[in-house]
């Protein structure tokens, strides 16, 4: 199953129904309206359950939100459920079980419960961060600049994802993520620009480049 980073930061190169649906839900969350999040989450024509406010700072998402205000367990489970990640972080760093941990939620931790990285691990995915995004603003550096949240390589990992796809605005196209023997292959490309494919694997000492021409 094929997951999906909506990582843009600037709404107004963004579908207008979507900057709005991300803003209904974020105030939703924000309220501890869980009725209104659960109906938006499952029953939306987009898959937000880890979109956080496109023009917020936070980044908090409806499960941060849920591990902030000590939701019912069952309204965590039901976002869990709707493929809301454990390991995604807010802007200063914190995971749904830190939060409700910090909050003194205790009827979430099972529940919000995530492995963490050993320290190889964590080497190993800092250095995919930092190999990624430099490959992202090499292949979009002929596009208008936009404000887009850095991929974290770590939800590939602790998530166990199959695929991770990253759309890019105005690329018409973007980049898809996968773990294979320890390292990160990235494939991207464009749909209106024949053979515009290319293949790249990342290790913690850097991206090549293994096969282009494609797509």
């Amino acid at each position: 199953m094929t997951s999906e980073w909506q990582g843009v930061l600037d709404p107004d190169v963004l579908n207008g129904d979507l900057v709005d649906h991300a803003a209904r839900l974020a105030d939703a969350a924000k309220a501890g309206r869980w009725g209104t999040v659960l109906d938006l989450v499952e029953h939306g024509t987009w898959s937000a359950v880890n979109q956080w406010r496109i023009t917020g700072r936070s980044w908090f998402t409806p499960l941060h939100q849920a591990a902030w205000l000590g939701a019912p367990v069952g309204v965590a489970e039901r976002l869990l459920l709707a493929g809301a990640w454990r390991s995604l972080r807010t802007a200063e760093g914190g995971r749904p079980l830190d939060i409700a941990r910090q909050r003194g939620h205790h009827h979430l931790l099972e529940a919000l419960a995530v492995r963490d990285l050993g320290a190889a691990d964590q080497r190993r995915v800092t250095a995919w961060d930092s190999h990624l995004a430099d490959l992202i603003a090499e292949r979009t550096r002929p596009l208008a600049p936009v404000r887009f949240r850095p991929v974290p390589t770590e939800l590939l990992v602790v998530e166990r994802m199959e695929s991770l796809w990253v759309p890019y605005p105005g690329m018409y196209g973007g980049f898809s993520l996968s773990v294979h023997r320890g390292r990160l292959v990235v494939e991207s490309w464009s749909r209106v620009a024949g053979g515009s494919g290319q293949a790249h694997v990342i290790t913690e000492s850097g991206s090549v480049m293994v096969e282009e021409g494609f797509a």
